[in-house]
Parts: structure tokens; sequence; C-alpha cells
């Protein structure tokens, strides 16, 4: 049985000598909804940990019952979950699930499993707004299920927010429509929350707050029922424009523009207005959600600290992103001022979080300190943290697969709690990538290594989600490395598609060197252009010098082949035909870049006849492709068609969808954003990338026609216009689901070379 991503079984069953605990009910719940009535075989018992030890479970199966003993709901769920997952009977994704128990659950003997580490966290500030603006509670709820499936413990809960960031600054005496412009549209508010951008696409619909407001209340009491200690906002110092004009005494810095938004303002924390704020932003959140522990404030992500006297230095600077910007951000303030400055910062930030709440723990991303060593030198970085109590903060060090090596250089933020992991997914793009055999070794080498220092957590930080859910599955498992016998990908395919063959696990170890030992997708960020793949970057007439394609092709092509000469039973089973396409579409898009390539060097030497076999070929590949990725769990009808659904009324409806689609096109800003979101979805290929480069070489053959010099910057100036119009055009779109996905896929790999 497969149930498709979003819509799996909610219904209730009876459960014979159901656990009275709270705890134990919430976690046999979880069970209940992925298998149904077979959940009264599990008994599930709780024993609390011993002071010092890890989370742990001991799965018993004898006589067709099972016996889940843990430490917390979340190990329960976790055992049940290993022990049906090692018995091939059932395996979770994004996807889709396969659950395919026996008629008798087989025995197994006590066999203990403990994690490493203290949390295991999950999400990514940014994921509410790449992946998660328009998800119910039906998808929520699936989500919550899947992190307690895979272990997870401490998620970020960054939903609802808007109602208590409306009511400060209503309190404060700021206008409904002041607030209401300064709070952006919902894929965006992300960055809002981070001080990066304030009221792009605003006012924010009235009913979305409201609605977000209640969903994060039902989302808050299913994770503490799982007892998992979700991670919430708290105050940084970013304050809206308008609070600032009415504040022209208090020590408010104007930030830099971020990617090209206007400036935000932020607050200094010794500024008196500073403290107010924050305790009252925490009372109204704990009104409004009830009280946490572990509180989120990111104070300068992606931007630059005002160590100056006057702050004049956190404006005008570029980001010290080597890919992302090409100009470093090095302050010129002497480097005692700066850490005088810094250790007075984090001090300040560190109270105002446990001034209302005196047990409260301060969370920050790491991003920052990998992002930009130029300024975040390990002298500053020990500055920030100096004055903060090495176990009242937890450092998330997320991008240890794009930045590795922070928490050594930085002496493992000299003795501060902090948490291990990888971004992997960035933007919520999805290329198929990953480093299945990286997540394990590099674990397991962090928790060895004796400079850890105050190592607490592991955890996976995506931007966006539903794409290679098989990393996901990797990476957690080495966080709970339960010793069976075997290898870990006989265990993964006999769970997801219920069979592991000789000739299945040699295809899928090629696919695996092809495109699975690749830690970061460096084309995503070339030239300064973001975008998977060429096809997914605003086209330009540099595209003939790309070069950068990681993985292995070659290895890819013979697994995808390996895949498609299984047996026909085997090609029914509905995850391997989900992975077969998106394993097609990947190496196929691939292609389609070469003949864009192909295309704009022929009709630069102007070789019309090349040329126009080549744009003929895109065009076509393109289109085949587009109709495959209707067999996929995500299309841009889906995306568009939640967003629609967002609005009450016809012009909210019109709002969020056209806020939708900005965000998977053109982004925002005049910065570097455009495409950072692409996606590879049905409707994206045929309704976006492909106008955009028959738009293109249709002009740069125009001007090879002509005899004229192409001018690359007209050409970008109109596609960009119709990105805009894009994003504003209203358009419905539709799921075409491809009779044969099989089929199609063994034609379009037979007309690649």
């Amino acid at each position: 049985m497969t149930v498709a991503i979003g819509v799996a079984a909610s219904f209730a069953v009876p459960v014979h000598a159901a656990p009275r605990d709270a705890r134990t009910v919430a976690a046999h719940a979880v069970l209940e909804r992925l298998i149904g009535t077979r959940a009264s075989e599990f008994d599930f018992r709780l024993v609390p940990a011993r002071s010092g030890d890890r989370d742990s479970y001991s799965v018993t199966a004898s006589r067709g019952r099972v016996t889940v003993i843990a430490s917390s709901p979340v190990a329960l769920v976790r055992g049940a979950y290993a022990y049906l997952e090692g018995i091939g009977a059932a395996s979770v994704s994004w996807e889709g699930d396969r659950i395919a128990l026996p008629a008798r659950l087989p025995d197994r003997a006590a066999r203990r499993v403990a994690t490493a580490f203290a949390h295991r966290l999950y999400l990514n500030t940014c994921t509410f707004g790449y992946t998660t603006p328009y998800w119910d509670w039906p998808r929520w709820q699936r989500e919550i299920d899947w992190m307690a499936l895979h272990g997870i413990d401490m998620p970020l809960a960054m939903e609802g927010q808007e109602a208590v960031w409306q009511a400060l600054w209503q309190e404060q005496g700021l206008s409904a429509a002041e607030v209401g412009d300064h709070l952006s549209a919902p894929p965006f508010l992300p960055w809002q929350r981070m001080g990066n951008i304030a009221g792009y696409r605003a006012p924010l619909p009235q009913r979305w707050i409201g609605a977000k407001r209640d969903l994060q209340r039902r989302i808050l009491a299913r994770m503490r029922a799982l007892g998992m200690q979700p991670v919430l906002p708290a105050f940084a110092g970013y304050v809206p424009k308008a609070f600032a004009d009415r504040h022209p005494n208090a020590r408010i810095y104007r930030m830099r523009a971020w990617e090209g938004f206007p400036p935000t303002y932020w607050l200094d924390p010794a500024d008196p207005l500073f403290a107010t704020l924050a305790a009252r932003y925490q009372r109204l959140y704990r009104e409004t959600y009830g009280a946490g522990r572990y509180y989120l404030a990111d104070a300068f992500n992606e931007m630059i600290p005002p160590v100056a006297d006057d702050g004049g230095d956190a404006q005008g600077q570029s980001y010290g992103d080597s890919t992302a910007n090409s100009r470093a951000a090095a302050s010129a303030v002497p480097a005692a001022q700066r850490d005088r400055r810094l250790a007075d910062y984090g001090r300040r930030l560190y109270r105002s979080i446990v001034a209302t709440q005196p047990d409260a723990v301060w969370v920050m991303q790491g991003w920052l300190f990998g992002a930009d060593k130029n300024f975040w030198t390990p002298d500053a970085i020990k500055a920030f943290l100096s004055a903060v109590p090495d176990d009242r903060m937890l450092i998330l060090d997320i991008g240890n697969d794009r930045y590795p090596g922070v928490w050594r250089n930085s002496s493992a933020f000299d003795g501060k709690s902090w948490v291990y992991g990888y971004v992997h997914n960035y933007g919520g793009s999805n290329p198929v990538y990953g480093d299945l055999d990286f997540y394990a070794r590099d674990v397991a080498a962090v928790q060895a290594d004796p400079g850890r220092g105050r190592l607490a957590g592991f955890g996976m930080f995506p931007e966006g989600l539903h794409s290679n859910s098989i990393v996901y599955d990797r990476a957690y498992d080495a966080a709970w490395p339960d010793r069976q016998d075997g290898d870990w990908l006989v265990r993964h395919f006999r769970a997801r598609y219920g069979e592991a063959s000789p000739a299945l696990l040699t295809a899928w170890r090629a696919i695996e060197q092809g495109v699975y030992r690749t830690r970061y997708w460096s084309p995503r960020w070339w030239n300064e252009r973001a975008g998977a793949y060429l096809l997914f970057k605003r086209p330009t007439a540099t595209v003939v010098g790309f070069d950068d394609r990681p993985g292995d092709m070659a290895a890819l092509r013979r697994g995808i082949d390996g895949l498609l000469a299984l047996p026909p039973a085997s090609l029914r089973a509905p995850l391997l035909v989900q992975d077969l396409v998106d394993l097609t579409r990947h190496y196929a898009t691939m292609a389609i870049d070469r003949q864009i390539q192909r295309a704009v060097a022929a009709y630069t030497r102007r070789d019309l006849a090349e040329g126009d076999r080549a744009t003929a070929q895109v065009r076509r590949m393109t289109l085949a492709v587009d109709h495959l990725l209707g067999n996929q769990q995500e299309t841009l009808a889906d995306w568009t068609d939640a967003a629609r659904a967002a609005g009450t009324t016809p012009a909210e409806a019109t709002y969020h969808l056209a806020a939708a689609k900005a965000q998977i096109g053109v982004w925002g800003g005049e910065g570097h954003l455009a495409d950072y979101a692409s996606k590879a979805w049905q409707g994206m290929y045929a309704d976006y990338y492909l106008p955009r480069w028959s738009q293109f070489l249709a002009d740069i053959r125009a001007a090879a026609v002509a005899g004229r010099p192409f001018d690359d910057t007209a050409s970008r100036a109109r596609i960009a216009a119709w990105e805009a119009a894009w994003a504003q055009n209203g358009a419905r779109y539709r799921r075409a689901r491809p009779a044969d996905p099989v089929g199609e896929a063994r034609a379009i790999m037979t007309a690649l070379p």
C-alpha cells in the first residue's frame, strides 16, 4: 500500500490494551496513523533515562507482538519504525509511504539502541518560506509524525509569530496600517523575521495571521505531547521603520540593504527600549502559545553587526559569502573595539531572553560564522559568545556540507553547547544530490573528535523539503545507529520498494556513484546566478562558459538503465517509479543544459542550422520532461493551488498566488535571488523555463541573422519584465499525469546520448 504525501491515513482505530500514559498514547497514535489497526500489536512502555544517559529504545518481538521500551515518546516511535523498516514492512517519505506488514510480525531478540546526541534537530528558518507557508494541519501532522519516526526531538517551530508581532507593535502605538506595511507576504516571512527584509509584498492578510496562530497552537500541542522541545522565536532587535521614525533618539541602526532590498532597522540591545520590547514580546508569545525553553534569536543573519560608534559600518556592506557575493565585508573598526561591541551585544541579547524566563536557552544559527569569515574571525566569534553561560546557549552549526570546520576553527564555539549538522537543500530547489557515505562517516568522526567540546546534538537544516529523502533517512540513521547486520542500502530498499535484488542494488550503486557522492550542489551559484541547472537560470550568453557539473553522469546513466531493465513487476512499485522519474529528469535536465550551450555557441558564431537543431532539441526534451514530472508528488499546480486556497476572498487568493509565484521565480530585490528557489516541477519546465530560453534564443538568433552584435543586456531586461508579469498573471495550472511514466522515462533516456 502506498499513501500519497499529504493524505496519509488519519482515521481513529481501536487499540487493545491501550496505554494510559498520555505521552505513550501520543506516541502510539503516530503508529496508528501509519499502520492502522495493526498498531494494536505493539506495546509501548516509557522508562525515563538515567541522568546523563541519551535517548534510547529497546525492541523485542515474540509470538506476533512487539514490545518497545524507550526513554521518551519520540524514542518509542523511532524504535517501532526501526523494527518495521528493518523487516522491510514500512517506509515513510515525502514521496509517499510503503506499508506491507506480514500476516505475523517476526520475532526479534531484545536489542538496545541509543543515540549519541542529546538532541536531534530539524528544519531551517527558511523552510517556513520555501516549503510550509501554505500547509494545513493534516500536512503538518504528517510532518510531525515523520519527525518522530526519524527520532527528531527538537524541531524549529516558527509558524504563527506574526500574531505576536502584530500585537506588540500595535501596543507600541503603530497603526494597523503601519503594522500591515511592515509584514511581508507568506513565502518571504522567514527573512522578515530575521531582519533581512520588511514589508515585501505587504500587507499580510489578517485572516492568514489568525489561521497561522490557530495552526501553531495545534503544532506545538502535538510536538509537546510527543515530548519534543520545539525551538521558538525570540526578539532579536529588528523594528518597523514606523517605530524607528517615532523614536528618533533611540539607538536604532539602519542596516545594510540585503540582496538589494530596502534597508531594515535594528535596535541596539544597549538601548533601554530593547529590554522592554523583548520582555513584552516574550510575555505575549507565552500568553499565545505557552512557554518553551529554547528560543531562537538571530540578530545578524547575513547582516553586518554595527561595531563602529555610529553604526555606520552596518550600511552599504556586501555580505561575505564568496559565492553569493564577490566582495568581502571587512570592517575598518579596530579589532578591540569590534570585540567589545560584539561581547556587549551577546550579553544583552542573552539577558533579554532570560529576563522573563530564567531557565531559557538562547539558540542561534551559526551559518553567519561560515558564510562571512572576513568579519567573523575566531576572535570575533569568541567575543560575541564570551558573556553567555556555556550551557545557556545552543549554536546550530548548520552548514558543514557547505562550510566545514567552523566549529573546529572556533574551538568548538569556545565551550558553548552546539549542534552539528547540514543544510543540504538550498531554496527548496531540487537537484538530485547528496553524499550518503559522507554523512555516516562525518557524524561518527565529529562524535569521536576530542576537540568537540560541548557537542549537544545533530540535525538536518534544509531550507526546503520534498527532495532527496534518502539523504535524510541516511543522516538520521547515523544519529540512531541501530547495529543491524547487512548493508544500509539493502535495508533501505527492502523497506522502500519491497525488494533489494542484486540487479536493483547494482543499479543503485551506480546511481550512488553518479549523484550521491556530491556534498554540495555547486552549479546553483554560478557567475552570481542562482538556479539548480542552466535551464533554471535567467538566460545569458555567458552560459557557454559553464563547466560545473558535479557527479558522474556516466555512472548515473548506467544506474538509470539498470532500473529500466528490472522486471515489469519491480517497475510497478510506486516509490521505485517515483525515484526513476526523479533520476531521469535530473539526467535529462543536465542534457538540456548542454543543448542550451550548443545553441548559444552556434548562434554566436552565426551557424543558424546548428543553432536551430539544438534549439529544437531543447524544446523537445524540456516538454518531454515536463510531462513526465506529472508523476511526482509536487507540481506547479500543487504550489499555486495551495497558495490560492489560503485566500478566503478572490482578492486574497490573487495576492497569495502572486507571492507564491514570485518566490519560485523572480524572488525579489536587486541582488542574486532570482531563481534561488528554482523548482524541477511539472509546469515550471513548460511555462517558465522554456519560454525564457525560447525568447533568449530567438533574440540571439535574430542578432545573428541581422549580422549585428547581440545585446545581452537588452535581452535580459525583456526577460526580467516577462518574469515579473508571469508572477502576476493569475494563470491556473493542472497536473497532467503520464499514463506510463516508466515508458516515458525509457523514451527520454533512449533519445539522449
